[in-house]
């Protein structure tokens, strides 16, 4: 068992919700159905102070799978446990009642919509304001309380990697999952595009043949998508000039780095589509991710996923807006110059004045206070990058 679990008390505290679930932020959410509702909704944030509005660029003619995903991302949105409450604004109604039912049948929490079409933005904002208003104030009022460990849903990705990732600061996330993986914790790994080359290492950890081949299957629907864009590499994407730059010359350096968040014990339970939420239980799961850092954060905070860990090796500022981001790096540069943006440094792995368990065990550390309220350097610096993942061409 984890040395940190061994010395004192795994428990945090957060935010019960109505259907169970643990938060650990507090939002009020004003999210726009469409991009052309994103006006109205920064409208009502702008006028209730503390609320939080999700503007985003898609909405509007899109279809299959693509408008699946779209309100499968804002539904999960919504449904966070690190949401309180919610109001949602659209151009039309049908579509916009069809976020608001999703988000209440998962979750029972208070939700309400508004279309603006036949009234305008002006009388929108205002009836969606006065709403807003009494979901802050009566979110204002929950109390924290004692969670569990096992209670806890962590995610995690890297990003701007560099030598320092694969060798330090992915295997402290590893070290991480590798020790609350026992304790009962809901985890989630991704990036379907920064596996090639490490895709058949990794389908070797999945925990059982049939989610072996359903991994396999994700990454070969990538792999053919590439193949329809009839390019034979990823070049400048994959690794990006920034990645070359820290000394990762091909795919299959940052595919093995990146595969260490993992750790060397656990084995993943099940795949998952993008922004699907997990329906097996405790332990860790994969899923379907683009590799840019703000989609797939996205993805796993609207599949219900409370806080992040994200390794970076050249330093990544990203935020989001409803999953606090904690930034841990092992390049001692990064470290220096960017230290506004760096909640953990574990360069002292590389200078071996810190081992990868008494890292891993830092990083609980980080995790638990974020979990009770310490503000990431993210949300300190107001990082709240909230990207929607589009499949294809709208009709």
């Amino acid at each position: 068992m984890a040395n940190i679990a061994k010395k004192r008390d795994l428990s945090f505290r957060g935010f019960r919700r109505e259907n169970g679930r643990v938060g650990v932020r507090n939002h009020v959410a004003i999210l726009p159905l469409d991009d052309l509702s994103n006006a109205a909704c920064e409208a009502v944030a702008n006028n209730i102070k503390g609320t939080l509005a999700l503007p985003h660029a898609y909405g509007r003619l899109q279809f299959g799978e693509d408008l699946d995903l779209h309100f499968r991302t804002l539904i999960g949105t919504g449904a966070s446990p690190n949401v309180a409450a919610c109001v949602v604004i659209g151009i039309e109604p049908g579509w916009t009642q069809r976020v608001v039912d999703g988000i209440k049948k998962l979750t029972g929490k208070p939700v309400s919509g508004f279309a603006i079409e036949g009234k305008g933005d002006l009388q929108t904002i205002a009836d969606a304001g006065r709403v807003a208003k009494e979901f802050l104030q009566n979110a204002s009022e929950m109390q924290r309380e004692k969670c569990s460990i096992d209670e806890l849903w962590v995610s995690t990705k890297c990003g701007e990697s560099d030598t320092t990732s694969g060798l330090a600061s992915c295997p402290t996330v590893g070290n991480l999952i590798d020790k609350v993986d026992p304790l009962g914790a809901t985890s989630c790994f991704g990036e379907t595009t920064e596996l090639t080359g490490a895709e058949v290492v990794c389908a070797q950890r999945a925990i059982s043949p049939a989610i072996s081949k359903k991994f396999m299957a994700a990454f070969n629907a990538y792999q053919t998508v590439v193949e329809r864009h009839k390019t034979n590499d990823l070049s400048e994407s994959q690794p990006t000039k920034g990645n070359i730059a820290g000394g990762l010359t091909t795919i299959e350096e940052k595919a093995y780095g990146n595969f260490q968040k993992i750790g060397h014990k656990t084995k993943f339970i099940d795949v998952l589509k993008p922004a699907e939420m997990p329906t097996k239980g405790a332990g860790l799961y994969f899923m379907d991710t683009s590799s840019a850092a703000a989609e797939c954060v996205t993805l796993q905070a609207a599949a219900g996923f409370v806080v992040h860990l994200f390794p970076t090796g050249q330093g990544n500022v990203i935020g989001n807006p409803i999953e606090p981001v904690i930034k841990l790096t092992a390049n001692p540069k990064t470290a220096r110059t960017m230290t506004e943006h760096i909640d953990l440094d574990v360069s002292g792995i590389l200078r071996r004045e810190m081992t990868l368990d008494q890292a891993g065990d830092a990083l609980i550390d980080v995790m638990l206070r974020t979990c009770n309220g310490r503000l990431t350097a993210a949300e300190a610096l107001g990082h709240r990058e909230f990207v929607m993942t589009k499949l294809y061409q709208s009709a």
